[in-house]
């Protein structure tokens, strides 16, 4: 028995006094301290809970963070959408405050919910308002670790480039005044050999006998340090030969000159080379993102696709990436930044069940074909099967077979309403041992929400 007067709870608003009564009678108070939790996502769901002083907020694990879905207070109703469900609770409550609550058991629930009507209606106007509250924060919550996820991405596939052209730029300086030096000490009339062949691709046995041919004919000319000036020759494309008509007078002169020639040129291929990695990236993510662009454009799938794959290069590292998309595959009439959420969100998961499967030999083939009404989008790949009874809600909002703080269980109800919502598309998927696919289908002149 409580003295709160249940009225003020929207969902009892509307019970008779005898109905209020006898459900008062099952009541029983609890008390949490601040910081003490009152259920952990994952438990089993067998009580609902009244807060009648205090503060309780509702957590939903999500990958290595936590999301607060909601913040309830004095008059609010907390649990009962995994006892109404029986199913564990698909988030944590923990209190922000000294709390007290009325405890309220299944079976009592159910027998209020089996006789009042009134009940029943509010009950499900309080689940409908929970669960658009929920699933707003958390598709929020989801975009976040989207972008969390691209963030890390390209702050991997940056940061080689990035060094080497922070190294190559710091080591420049030194090289070219190291190449003046040398080219002073060349007696006057001395031919210097020019530049090697950079086309020339060597093996690794083959490399090792150009360096000691290399080495022995700088010892023949007693160049100093020949051993060492080698293995830099060689990248530069020379070989023994170069050096065959080389005057001994000069050699160490000569040979100095070409490995600090050689030196510059290699840094300044090196800053070349991270500058047009950097370049390429930035271009990937602003098209990636359709930066200044209008909501609704013309989308080049293919490119979104590549666009995509560059970005998330890191997460699918040691993954083959097999592309057989239709060369003329043609634009359709879309939101491209929302597409590639589809891309991104399809080839993240498949990195994903491949890594948790363990294959030894990960394999994503993206096709893409078109007919003349659609444009037709297959991402396989080689992880576990779907079993049959998850293959049936894999699309809907929440749906997750992973741990608790392994994903929210938004991505692909995400992709679904991009696709069949959003570009009146079609998803579907078809799932055998070692092989699942993905298969989108968008209309090449699609109505979109804007235009429906």
């Amino acid at each position: 028995m409580t003295s709160f007067d249940l009225r003020s709870v929207d969902l009892f608003s509307g019970l008779d006094d005898a109905a209020l009564s006898d459900l008062s009678r099952d009541l029983t108070t609890c008390s949490l301290a601040r910081g003490e939790t009152l259920f952990e996502e994952g438990d089993a769901g067998d009580t609902a809970y009244v807060i009648t002083a205090g503060e309780v907020e509702i957590l939903k694990a999500s990958e290595d963070r936590t999301v607060r879905i909601a913040l309830s207070g004095p008059g609010h109703v907390v649990g009962e959408m995994s006892l109404l469900a029986g199913e564990p609770r698909n988030a944590s409550a923990r209190a922000v405050a000294d709390t007290e609550l009325l405890s309220i058991p299944k079976p009592s629930l159910d027998a209020l919910l089996q006789r009042d009507a009134q009940a029943v209606r509010a009950l499900f106007d309080v689940f409908i308002a929970r669960w658009r509250e929920q699933q707003s924060r958390l598709r929020q919550s989801e975009h976040m670790a989207q972008i969390g996820v691209l963030t890390s991405g390209l702050a991997h596939e940056m940061n080689n480039p990035a060094a080497a052209v922070t190294r190559g730029s710091t080591l420049l300086r030194s090289a070219i005044n190291r190449q003046v030096a040398a080219e002073s000490t060349v007696p006057p009339g001395v031919e210097i050999p020019g530049p090697g062949d950079h086309s020339r691709t060597l093996t690794p046995m083959d490399r090792g006998d150009a360096e000691s041919d290399l080495e022995t004919a700088l010892e023949r000319l007693e160049v100093a340090d020949g051993w060492r000036l080698a293995p830099v020759l060689v990248d530069a494309g020379y070989t023994a030969a170069d050096f065959a008509d080389v005057e001994q007078s000069s050699a160490s002169a000569a040979v100095e000159v070409i490995a600090a020639r050689a030196e510059v040129a290699s840094l300044v291929a090196e800053v070349a080379e991270g500058s047009k990695r950097l370049s390429e990236l930035v271009s990937a993510l602003k098209s990636y993102s359709y930066l200044d662009q209008a909501p609704i454009q013309e989308v080049d799938v293919a490119k979104g696709i590549k666009d995509t794959l560059l970005i998330l290069k890191s997460k699918t590292a040691g993954i083959d990436i097999m592309l057989d998309i239709d060369p003329n595959l043609p634009r359709i009439t879309g939101y491209g930044s929302r597409l590639n959420q589809v891309w991104t969100n399809l080839i993240d998961n498949a990195a994903d069940a491949i890594r948790d499967a363990g294959r030894a030999s990960g394999r994503i083939t993206v096709a893409a074909t078109a007919t003349s009404e659609s444009v037709r989008i297959e991402i396989a790949n080689n992880g576990p099967e779907i079993p049959d009874g998850v293959r049936d809600h894999v699309f809907e909002a929440f749906f997750t077979t992973k741990a608790p703080g392994r994903g929210t269980g938004l991505g692909l109800d995400t992709v679904y309403d991009i696709v069949v919502n959003q570009h009146a598309g079609t998803i579907n998927v078809n799932s055998s041992p070692d092989r699942t696919v993905f298969t989108v289908t968008l209309p090449i002149g699609v109505k979109t929400a804007e235009s429906i």
